[in-house]
């Protein structure tokens, strides 16, 4: 299994970031899907939850609201998408299922 994230980048407070996962091993259309961040200093927290059937979706309270996540099944990819950006947003972010992650994708938000 390879989980490999993109789309990260820098992008001003307020501002829309589109992240994806590109999954190979795996079809994400039949597993949940989760992804996680971690800002410099601080613990790896989880930020979002796709189910394996339904498509129902979960998020942490600090994303809610702002944060979107989906999947691609034709390009089994579980995607992110950010919106209403703001600095505590700064985090690299990691695709996860089962035990396997990603090498993560830095995200800063920043003037």
């Amino acid at each position: 299994v390879q989980l490999v994230e993109s789309g990260g980048g820098l992008v001003q407070p307020g501002g829309p970031l589109r992240l994806s996962c590109a999954a190979s091993g795996l079809t994400v259309s039949s597993y949940g899907m989760s992804w996680y961040r971690q800002a410099p200093g601080k613990e790896r927290e989880w930020v979002a939850r796709i189910s394996s059937t339904g498509g129902n979706t979960m998020y942490a309270d600090s994303v809610k609201g702002r944060f979107a996540i989906s999947r691609n099944n034709a390009k089994n990819t579980v995607c992110l998408q950010m919106n209403s950006l703001k600095a505590e947003d700064t985090a690299v972010y990691y695709c996860y299922w089962s035990t396997y992650w990603g090498q993560g994708t830095q995200v800063t938000v920043s003037s």
